[in-house]
């Protein structure tokens, strides 16, 4: 388990969320702007790799100082 402080906490909950939009629109939005046919598979992949991310936001977020 990683035990991070107060400041590293704030960080990773304040900046992961900005990465997960990212992933969603290259992968979901982006197909709609391309000559490419629409991708269900990697439009999946792209709202599954959001889930986890803001998951993983909301379990640092819940998590008490440890140091």
């Amino acid at each position: 388990m990683l035990r991070w402080k107060t400041q590293q906490r704030h960080v990773l909950v304040d900046k992961v969320p900005d990465v997960a939009n990212l992933v969603v629109g290259a992968l979901f939005l982006g197909q709609f702007l391309s000559d490419r046919p629409f991708s269900l598979s990697l439009a999946l992949s792209g709202l599954a790799v959001w889930t986890a991310l803001m998951a993983f936001v909301l379990v640092v977020a819940g998590g008490g100082d440890q140091s």
